[in-house]
């Protein structure tokens, strides 16, 4: 049983109640907490040692991943951040500093974007460290963007570069709540996702959410000089495009919008975010499934991103 197909079987008999606008299956729950104009949303997310960091990390990177990931998921929905909690699995041979410098790395990105860390838990864990983070957030429910909205004709945009991010990406990442919140005010996203699992990932959720394919351009898409890089547990080494497409943990955005809105929008960008890129990649197709247009012509994408449990 590969990881989706546990999320699916995990997930299928999930309690709800009338509170709950969007459960299980996006990047955060939003859910109706009563307030007259904004929706809640809830996030959780782990990182651990061996799979998300190793042993040799700076601790302060890892305590910055290790929130960072859960407000990149607030920032797909649109959303503000607003409390953490925190909890901690320890090995017994723990070490104190350590945990000041995890917590330093924490503690730094939750007062850049004002997040209130309320609590945690501590709990002994053999032989290894391991970092989980609930996060509460809100968004005005005229804001909120789901993974669901995607239309067929729609453009498919990109923030930043992809690839390679195991070179020191995913441990200095930032989120992008701000980008995601000028979208939201000026060309509001029919659907958008974070990039953890990897685009070829992250867009099949898009698309299995709304029903929809998609055509990729693979001269598009933007390839970091990190993915050009030799990984030593790729033998061979993957080609770049391949490493943008399936690395992950690039923690970049991807959504699409209307067509018409893709020139207006992208002059605009380069006003609002001169340092960052915004690359057009492709198109939101009625017809299922994912394929890449390279200069031999249309081919179907079989890559896929990362999964815990291929």
């Amino acid at each position: 049983m590969n990881e989706l197909e546990l999320i699916a079987r995990l997930t299928r008999c999930l309690p709800v109640n009338d509170s709950v606008i969007a459960g299980a299956g996006d990047d955060c729950a939003v859910v109706d907490l009563g307030l007259a104009d904004r929706w809640g949303l809830l996030k959780i997310d782990a990182v651990t040692e061996g799979i998300h960091f190793t042993k040799e990390a700076p601790a302060r990177q890892v305590g910055h991943k290790a929130l960072g990931r859960c407000l990149s998921d607030v920032a797909a929905m649109a959303g503000t951040p607003h409390h953490a909690v925190i909890a901690l699995g320890l090995p017994p041979d723990f070490s104190p500093q350590y945990l000041d410098d995890l917590y330093e790395g924490i503690n730094a990105h939750a007062t850049r974007y004002q997040v209130a860390v309320v609590g945690g838990e501590i709990t002994r864990l053999p032989e290894r460290l391991s970092i989980t983070v609930a996060l509460l957030g809100s968004v005005g429910k005229q804001r909120c963007v789901l993974r669901s909205g995607a239309r067929s004709g729609d453009a498919i945009l990109v923030t930043g570069e992809l690839g390679g991010s195991i070179h020191g990406k995913h441990l200095a990442f930032e989120p992008r709540l701000t980008e995601a919140a000028w979208l939201a005010d000026h060309f509001p996203p029919h659907a958008m996702i974070d990039l953890s699992d990897g685009l070829a990932s992250d867009l099949r959720h898009i698309l299995s959410a709304s029903g929809r394919g998609a055509e990729l351009l693979a001269g598009a898409i933007p390839v970091s000089p990190a993915a050009r890089l030799p990984q030593q547990s790729q033998h061979p080494p993957r080609p770049p495009l391949t490493a943008a497409l399936c690395d992950g943990e690039d923690y970049e955005l991807l959504f699409t919008v209307d067509p018409k809105q893709t020139v207006p929008l992208r002059d605009a960008w380069i006003q609002a975010f001169p340092q960052l890129k915004l690359s057009c990649i492709g198109r939101i197709t009625s017809e299922p499934g994912v394929r890449l247009r390279t200069k031999n012509g249309l081919q179907t994408l079989t890559d896929h991103g990362f999964l815990h449990f291929p």
